[in-house]
């Protein structure tokens, strides 16, 4: 500033009149009434840069003086020093951080929070990371038997050359102790009945179905599919539940979306109009079905074919916002729904009561893209925390009991010996009613070695002003790191190489500015 205040002095006292002075972009502009012949000469001496006057009338110039070089250089040297520092810093986090990190070590396979022992084992699908059609082999798809204790007892991630481990999505229990497995690949959906013991297919069915989800054997042997992704002609999605014959190898039944929704549902018909994930049977002749994309829940007559129950609205993110396989519960006093409310990092339970849904329970905190949930006949609730890696057992309060890592996006769990989906009490038979925060997991304490950045970020704003600024950004970045982050590299690492990289753009630009900035505005304005 002292050097701007001599140069400023050094025009405007031996000229004259002050008409104004304007600094932009490093270039001092000032309007004054020419007063001396010599100005120009005088200016050129001491200023010792070139100064081109521009008549505005006989006897008033404007002048457009540039700064000295010695302070353009000192501009550029005060903020190198913080940039070089701040990426200096960021870069030495990330390094150590990959350097100490072991992906082993930090339990992407393991317990966390183990405070109950559950009676039986739980199974685990986690769908893996995909590009471009192709799995990641550092991030596979997988099934998983986790015992009671939190030690894993077996993983499978199938025939990868045959296509078994193309994803994995839904896995159901069957009554004879074996798993029913949805696997689909290259355009087509495997499903097979895996043995538990042996990790054999009993007997394998290939579906002409494009990312099915979710299928579901009905009592008589017959497959009910949630089929999504299909073509559209005239128009129209071919999106539908289907009712597949395994002895004919072919649908027997249908029931089609477009016949039941406008077309410019969701913003209009494409390739993945519904996103219907989940279908369930509901007694003998109902299905509950979740279309995600239409933020809905359907309970459907399979005779009539009628909606009989529509939880939700497209649309309407604030009951429901891409949901995943919510199950069908039967209270005291009529339906009630449980879902995993991905999109809006909760998992939520409706009753109907005269009519209307009443939200009954939330459990929120600490969730990011929850994709299942289901209520154990002990009243506590197994929810599948997606992007959290994890699988936890919480009570009607939040309390986690049980948990365990599972990496890479785990998508479906089911705790054996308690059938498929959801058969405990509704929370208003546990007198539980109410809002409650997922608390006690092994990254949910501060200091917790499985501590993420979101998890961080959230509870250091939680009660404060930015605490729904905090709240947007961590659930932001939780969304995304996890597909792009490296295999080798931590959660905190990975945060430290984004901010180093953009500690480094800003910088680089700086410097591209601080070198060619004038050439360039000069240019822009005519004078180069």
């Amino acid at each position: 500033m002292g050097l701007l205040r001599r140069l400023v002095g050094v025009v405007f006292v031996p000229v004259g009149v002050d008409r104004g002075l304007h600094v932009l972009g490093g270039v001092l502009v000032a309007d004054v009434v020419h007063t001396r012949p010599s100005f120009r000469a005088y200016i050129k001496t001491v200023v010792g840069r070139h100064v081109r006057r521009i008549p505005v009338a006989p006897t008033k110039h404007r002048i457009q003086v540039q700064t000295a070089r010695t302070a353009r250089v000192d501009s550029r040297i005060r903020p190198r020093p913080a940039f070089a520092l701040v990426f200096l810093l960021l870069v030495l986090v990330s390094v150590g951080s990959s350097l100490a990190y072991d992906p082993v070590d930090d339990g992407s396979l393991g317990p966390g929070t183990v405070e109950r022992e559950p009676a039986n084992a739980t199974v685990i699908s986690t769908q893996g990371v995909h590009f471009a059609g192709q799995f990641d082999r550092s991030r596979p798809p997988r099934l998983l038997s986790v015992d009671p204790d939190g030690g894993l007892r077996w993983q499978y991630e199938g025939d990868h050359g045959d296509g078994v481990g193309g994803w994995f999505f839904d896995v159901d229990p069957l009554p004879n102790g074996n798993l029913l497995v949805v696997s689909p690949r290259n355009g087509e959906t495997l499903v097979y009945e895996l043995d538990r013991e042996t990790r054999e297919r009993v007997w394998t069915e290939r579906l002409p179905f494009t990312d099915t989800h979710d299928v579901d054997r009905l009592d008589d042997g017959r497959l009910v599919v949630a089929h999504m992704r299909t073509d559209v002609e005239n128009g129209t999605s071919g999106d539908r539940v289907v009712v597949w014959n395994r002895s004919r190898s072919e649908v027997t039944r249908e029931w089609r979306f477009a016949d039941h929704f406008p077309a410019d549902t969701d913003g209009g018909v494409d390739d993945d109009w519904t996103h219907v994930n989940d279908v369930d049977p509901v007694g003998e002749d109902r299905l509950l079905v979740s279309p995600r994309n239409f933020d809905q829940v359907l309970l459907i007559n399979r005779t009539t074919g009628d909606v009989e129950m529509r939880l939700g609205r497209d649309g309407n993110t604030d009951v429901l916002h891409a949901q995943h396989n919510p199950d069908y519960l039967r209270g005291p006093d009529g339906p009630t729904i449980l879902v995993a409310d991905s999109e809006n990092d909760r998992v939520v339970e409706y009753a109907r009561e005269d009519g209307t849904w009443n939200r009954t329970w939330t459990l929120t905190g600490n969730l990011t893209w929850p994709r299942d949930a289901d209520r154990l006949p002990n009243g506590n609730t197994l929810v599948v925390d997606s992007l959290g890696h994890r699988v936890i057992e919480v009570t009607p309060t939040g309390e986690v009991v049980w948990e365990f890592y599972a990496t890479w996006a785990p998508y479906d769990a089911e705790r054996l010996g308690t059938g498929d989906g959801s058969n405990g009490p509704t929370v208003q038979e546990l007198n539980a009613t109410g809002r409650y925060a997922v608390h006690d997991g092994a990254g949910e304490s501060p200091g917790a070695g499985r501590t993420t950045p979101q998890a961080w970020l959230d509870r250091v704003t939680d009660d404060t002003p930015a605490a729904g600024v905090g709240t947007a950004i961590a659930t932001w970045w939780a969304h995304r790191a996890p597909w792009f982050r490296p295999v080798w590299i931590s959660p905190w690492g990975f945060l430290t190489t984004v901010l180093a990289a953009c500690v480094g753009a800003t910088w680089l630009t700086a410097e591209v500015h601080w070198r060619w900035g004038d050439a360039v505005a000069a240019w822009l304005s005519g004078d180069g």
